[in-house]
């Protein structure tokens, strides 16, 4: 946890989180890049076989969608051609 995820939002002197986070562009680009590896490292990666088994899952799911998507087009295309001819 960094100092200032540990600070309230309003201070002792009434200021909020924003006043005492200033600095140079520097200094809050490095704060955030910490933060950013702070929560990384909470993170649970998955294993490979869950990320297999994960991957699988999406890309049916995504096939079955297209192959919807592509028969309600072409049954939609032939209902205007039937009624447009």
């Amino acid at each position: 946890m960094t100092d200032t995820d540990a600070l309230p939002d309003r201070g002792s002197d009434g200021h909020g989180r924003k006043d005492r986070a200033r600095g140079n562009v520097f200094s809050r680009l490095a704060l955030f890049i910490r933060q950013v590896v702070a929560e990384l490292r909470k993170v649970i990666w998955p294993t490979r076989k869950e990320l297999i088994a994960y991957t699988t899952v999406v890309v049916i799911f995504v096939v079955i969608m297209a192959a919807i998507i592509a028969a309600l087009d072409f049954v939609f295309a032939r209902g205007v051609l039937f009624v447009f001819g």
